[in-house]
């Protein structure tokens, strides 16, 4: 188990990370979540122990590891900008850790042939690095982490350089893999859709702090706050504010919509309402569901699916609609949302409501 107690870290003054506490199981896949410059390689370096928090602990299955350089510890960490050894052949390379550890001939062949043949290498392992494409390199550097059998194996947006496929296969095996060794595994992506793939928990950042932390498909159905919606939302999530009185909100635009059960308890006031892209509908005959005008500013087209872009008087909103959607800028279009998938938060940004489970 790994725990990060109260860690903060500062360097020249500004505040990397700040107040974190986290705690993480043996056999576990845990995902570090947020924009660029969020604190995720910072937290995965205190973890590591490349860096020494400014204040708190890092605790290691009950010992005290804070002061503890990297090279002391069995961690494996592998960036999004690949490093290997560039006169060493790829089988040299996946094999390095095994040599420095001491293991048998026989049992560096074996982990070297089944970490090459998962990461699709087997036909290179006699090339140098500088003889790969950017992929291969990158995939050498993820099967020599595999081969290293780690207790602590971080991953920082590791699969950006790989092609499509290779990537969705690997954030299905990956996972799979190193939780078999009963190591703890930390994958930082900037990317919502990725971490719901990668399932396990995840931890949402911003600005160095943790936002919230817990199993990724509550944390994403269930944000308990609009930082955290939004960190968890791409498309940018759509805000909008609103007045509820009785039974009914109604927003400065002009939207109106009967509330949904969770949310017809709620005391009359001011809220702000969160609204994923892909909940907003395109209505194109009469319908009786919450309805409203938009004014197309841009759409985009991206295969099966269309980004409409349009404003809702002095809101911008985002619509992600299934099949190829054509329309003119300035058109007048009809959106429409099921209240119930509706993520509500108090002026201050706290949640008060969520979707029901079937609308996340």
């Amino acid at each position: 188990m790994l725990e990060l107690q109260n860690v903060s870290r500062s360097v020249g003054g500004e505040k990397h990370i700040i107040d974190v506490s986290l705690t993480l199981d043996r056999g576990s896949l845990n995902v570090l979540l947020g924009p660029t410059l969020a604190g995720k390689t910072s937290l995965m370096r205190l973890m590591a122990g490349l860096d020494a928090p400014t204040s708190g602990r890092v605790v290691m299955d009950g010992k005290d590891v804070t002061g503890v350089p990297v090279r002391k510890r069995n961690v494996a960490m592998v960036y999004q900008q690949f490093i290997n050894y560039p006169t060493l052949t790829v089988y040299e390379n996946i094999a390095s850790p095994m040599r420095i550890a001491g293991k048998s001939a026989a049992e560096i062949e074996a982990a070297v042939q089944k970490a090459a043949a998962l990461m699709k290498l087997t036909p290179f392992l006699d090339r140098t690095p500088l003889n790969l494409s950017g992929g291969q390199q990158q995939r050498t550097a993820l099967a020599r982490a595999l081969v290293k059998n780690a207790e602590l194996v971080l991953l920082d947006e590791p699969l950006a350089n790989l092609d499509y496929k290779l990537r969705e296969e690997l954030r299905e095996e990956l996972p799979k893999i190193f939780a078999e060794t009963g190591a703890i595994f930390v994958y930082a992506t900037t990317e919502p859709h990725e971490a719901l793939l990668l399932g396990g928990r995840t931890a949402t950042l911003s600005k160095g702090r943790v936002t919230q932390f817990g199993e990724t498909p509550d944390v994403y159905r269930q944000p308990h706050d609009l930082l955290t919606a939004r960190t968890f939302s791409d498309p940018p999530l759509n805000v909008m504010a609103f007045t509820k009185a009785g039974g009914r909100f109604t927003s400065s635009n002009g939207v109106v919509f009967e509330a949904a059960p969770s949310q017809a308890g709620l005391p009359d006031g001011r809220y702000l309402g969160g609204i994923r892209p892909h909940h907003l509908t395109v209505e194109t005959g009469d319908t009786t569901g919450t309805v409203f005008p938009a004014m197309i500013s841009l759409t985009e087209v991206t295969g099966s699916e269309t980004y409409i872009h349009a404003e809702v008087g002095e809101d911008r909103i985002i619509a992600l609609v299934h099949g190829v959607r054509r329309h003119e800028t300035g058109e007048t279009i009809r959106l429409s949302f099921d209240p119930a998938s509706l993520l509500v938060f108090d002026e201050a940004g706290n949640a008060v409501a969520a979707p029901a489970r079937h609308a996340a």
